[in-house]
């Protein structure tokens, strides 16, 4: 019976992350190429991730996730119905528009979509938080490594198989189709309601306990230490993968294997540092795995450095890959998982949200340097600069860093929630 209860847990889970991240990955990679097919500039193309930029700024409305919701539907399964057909609304909305005459409302469209991804996240990430018991994260959070990359796999690349194929009507159809066929098992899912004492709907936010409810959070011991880890991990990153892609450009390689070294190799070392990952954690632990992933991501940046003294042979750079994606995937599932220790359960959108915003947050500022700093100091500058990052974090984690004990996932009658106003104390 447990067997039967984790895999129902995981399969709820997979499908939600899967059919979550179809659009995002549609947004992200399948669009920017057919946009360039119908003659738009590179300039504009080069803006196109703003479309979804509500997957950084989330946090910002996460509260309003927490505490409200339509309580017989389920708190948090309300939203995840609610935001998905939202996105299924909006894509085929924009399927009947012209691409070519009609593009301004398509992107105001696609803005929409993103939001109503972001906003699925969070209490897709909330309701993860409910399901699983402590021990239970650090497989769930492989699950969620996994339906991401299938996300990516199948809204990326399959749906521009897709769009050359049938094009752009038939291809939103399609996936519209398969983000309700996704919904299924959250419709069969039914959620324990909350009791009505202690729900989280007993008080309106105002602007003086909204912001109070982030401090909360942050002020939590070892939390700011944590907070950092996260900020380094993602800005060391960030700094050197998103010039990795432009030196294999400049050292010759064709698009179609830089596609099948990332989107194929890439794609798949992810999933099984996902994977890996979920059985380090509990077999060893939280700091044992992430420490780990770390050291193998310091080692993925210092691979980076071959292709500049013209190392370039297709398995030298699929050992790079290897190696870095692999790191990526273990990467993903520990921080989630510790991000999921870290969160309150009355306010686990909130809190889990919070930490994932800061990633893309710290992404987003290093990627934007990234071109700007090899231009200075060029791509051996670039990965040693991200080297002595993922130092400093690797530092942090071994010396400092002490996991949260983890809260267990709340009971139906046994979720006690505290007043807007009140201090939350770390148990």
């Amino acid at each position: 019976m447990a067997s039967q209860s984790h895999l129902k847990k995981y399969g709820l889970l997979g499908s939600l992350y899967v059919s979550q991240f179809l659009p995002f990955w549609f947004l992200y990679e399948a669009l920017p190429v057919l946009l360039r097919q119908q003659g738009m500039s590179l300039q504009a193309i080069g803006l196109l991730p703003l479309v979804a930029i509500a997957m950084t700024f989330k946090f910002l409305w996460a509260p309003l996730i927490d505490r409200y919701s339509v309580a017989r539907w389920g708190h948090y399964r309300f939203w995840i119905i609610a935001f998905q057909l939202w996105v299924v609304g909006i894509t085929l909305m924009c399927s009947g528009l012209n691409l070519e005459t009609q593009l301004p409302v398509i992107l105001i469209g696609l803005a929409l979509m993103g939001t109503g991804c972001a906003s699925q996240d969070i209490a897709t990430d909330a309701l993860a938080l409910r399901l699983l018991e402590p021990q239970e994260r650090g497989m769930g959070n492989a699950v969620q490594g996994v339906g991401g990359s299938l996300g990516k796999m199948i809204g990326g690349g399959g749906l521009l198989i897709v769009l050359n194929q049938w094009g752009w009507r038939l291809s939103l159809w399609t996936l519209a189709a398969a983000m309700l066929l996704a919904l299924l098992p959250v419709l069969l899912h039914r959620e324990p309601r909350r009791p009505a004492a202690a729900s989280a709907l007993t008080a309106p936010l105002t602007p003086g306990n909204y912001g109070r409810i982030f401090w909360q959070f942050c002020r939590r011991p070892g939390m700011l230490g944590w907070l950092l880890i996260l900020g380094l991990y993602a800005a060391a990153h960030n700094l050197s993968a998103t010039m990795f892609r432009p030196l294999l450009v400049d050292q010759g390689l064709s698009l179609a294997e830089i596609g099948s070294l990332l989107g194929v190799g890439g794609t798949t070392m992810t999933m099984v540092g996902a994977l890996a990952a979920g059985i380090v954690i509990s077999r060893w632990g939280r700091k044992r795995s992430l420490l780990i992933a770390t050291s193998l991501a310091f080692l993925g940046v210092l691979s980076y450095f071959l292709p500049t003294f013209g190392l370039t042979q297709l398995p030298v750079l699929y050992g790079i890959v290897g190696i870095t994606f692999l790191a990526l995937g273990m990467i993903g599932t520990t921080t989630f998982t510790i991000m999921m220790d870290n969160s309150r359960p009355e306010m686990a959108g909130t809190d889990y949200t919070l930490q994932t915003s800061l990633i893309g947050i710290s992404g987003i500022i290093a990627s934007a340097l990234s071109g700007v700093l090899a231009a200075a100091i060029g791509y051996r500058g670039v990965f040693t600069l991200s080297a002595l990052l993922l130092l400093g974090c690797i530092t942090f984690v071994a010396k400092g860093f002490k996991p949260t004990p983890a809260q267990p996932a709340p009971a139906e009658d046994a979720i006690a929630l505290s007043p807007p106003h009140s201090a939350q104390q770390r148990p």
